[in-house]
């Protein structure tokens, strides 16, 4: 059995080591990889052949036959909260047995049972355990233990001829620490240069830690999802659906501030950077769960929310896990408010604020507070919700019927009324500092 470290897989290394083992199903790896993104190509090609045992990832992407090993019970997967896989590998390489973090307390990767290998018949074959808890400063906070590997797999920009190496911008986020975690080291480069090229202070990984180093011909970098963007206007026979999301965004965007750090999620909440007040200054970031920083507004996707503040956004149980990401590691930092915008109902009509969270959770109670079409709440941690804002057609009888939950009423006469929208769900994180403008 491998344990193999993956960031930036180039294709020829998948082919390199699918090769020896194509008829040897009995050499399965273990995978440590941020994620997985097209069939046929990189991983992918493992995966084929069934040479993988285990992946442990933050996010799985859109893999067709990933989703169909893992459903079917051909596949282990354990998901584990983006920033904490990055610190896990660090810590392995830095000779750390653990360390303990708040991201994940009080949901499955905290108390055990997220599922982690299925029988064929859909039930749980093995279930990931329960993780020992420690207070620290009146805060919870979780265990978790180093990750090494066999071999790092890495790509990387630049080599010279004793070893160094230099990465291009974002491929540094898991490159650096899985080098140093494994005992073998795997460098595929696209420039083998003189040694001086580069200054000494620019290197970033010193050539003790590499053992191999291959040059390849070509490189691709496969696109998960291709999208086009057009210069012709808004189509105006759109769906509701979709100019309810902008009236959504629109409102959300309000809540950004002079000075601000955002980061903005794949999909919808990218929107929010088209209605940025030009009066004011944003600086768009991305990749905090890794960087460990905390930005004051963090668009997310959300399921579920309670009266308390706990919310639900990263799996339904027995449907296809595509990942928390680095959901976990937002919501979960210290001095954050995090706010919530969502459909007040799903498309059945069911409450989605409820008074208990029955999807597994992705923070315990974390949500300061809740923008849907229908409604604003102010969530306060021991009290409860309070409605503050409303739609202009609807009464608070009204919202307390489309609601799963009592909440008390603090309707103010500035109030600010609300535009029917929302198709789409979202978070928003803000740290707990004035905004001065």
């Amino acid at each position: 059995m491998l344990w193999l470290l993956v960031y930036h897989l180039p294709l020829q290394k998948c082919v390199l080591l699918q090769q020896p083992n194509r008829s040897s199903p009995g050499h399965s790896r273990w995978l440590h990889s941020v994620g997985w993104r097209v069939d046929n190509f990189g991983l992918g090609l493992l995966l084929k052949t069934k040479q993988i045992k285990r992946m442990i990832s933050s996010y799985v992407g859109e893999n067709l036959e990933f989703e169909r090993q893992y459903l079917s019970g051909d596949l282990e997967v354990e998901l584990i909260p983006q920033g904490t896989l990055a610190e896990r590998i660090w810590a392995g390489g830095a000779g750390i047995p653990a360390f303990f973090t708040a991201t994940g307390y009080g949901t499955l990767i905290q108390e055990g049972g997220s599922p982690i290998k299925y029988y064929r018949d859909g039930s749980v074959a093995i279930a990931s355990e329960k993780r020992e808890v420690r207070e620290f400063n009146g805060r919870h906070f979780v265990m978790e233990k180093a990750i090494t590997g066999d071999f790092a797999l890495v790509k990387a920009w630049k080599c010279d001829k004793a070893g160094n190496l230099v990465f291009r911008k974002t491929a540094r986020n898991f490159s650096q620490p899985m080098c140093k975690a494994a005992k073998v080291t795997i460098v595929e480069v696209e420039e083998i240069v003189d040694v001086g090229s580069f200054a000494a202070e620019d290197i970033h990984i010193p050539s003790i830690y590499i053992d191999r180093v291959v040059k390849a011909a070509s490189y691709e970098q496969r696109i998960e999802k291709m999208i086009f963007w057009s210069s012709q206007t808004v189509n105006p026979n759109s769906k509701d659906s979709d100019r309810t999301r902008e009236r959504i965004i629109r409102r959300a965007a309000l809540e950004f501030c002079d000075g601000m750090y955002a980061n903005l999620g794949i999909g919808i909440p990218m929107l929010a950077s088209n209605y940025i007040s030009p009066e004011i200054t944003v600086h768009l970031q991305s990749e905090n769960g890794i960087l460990g920083l905390r930005l004051r507004w963090i668009p997310r996707s959300s399921m579920q929310v309670s009266k308390y503040g706990d919310l639900g956004n990263w799996m339904i149980p027995g449907k296809m896990v595509k990942g928390m990401g680095r959901a976990m590691d937002l919501v979960s930092s210290a001095g954050t408010k995090v706010v919530i915008t969502m459909e007040h109902s799903t498309k059945g009509g069911k409450h989605k604020i409820l008074e208990k969270c029955t999807l597994p959770l992705t923070g315990k109670q974390c949500v300061d507070c809740i923008i849907t079409e229908k409604a604003v709440f102010d969530v306060d941690k021991t009290k409860g919700l309070a409605l503050i804002e409303i739609c202009e057609r609807l009464s608070p009888d009204d919202i307390i019927a489309y609601t799963g939950v009592d909440f008390e009423v603090s309707l103010s006469d500035h109030t600010e009324v609300l535009a029917t929208c929302c198709a789409c769900i979202i978070v928003f994180a803000v740290q707990k500092i004035d905004c001065l403008k």
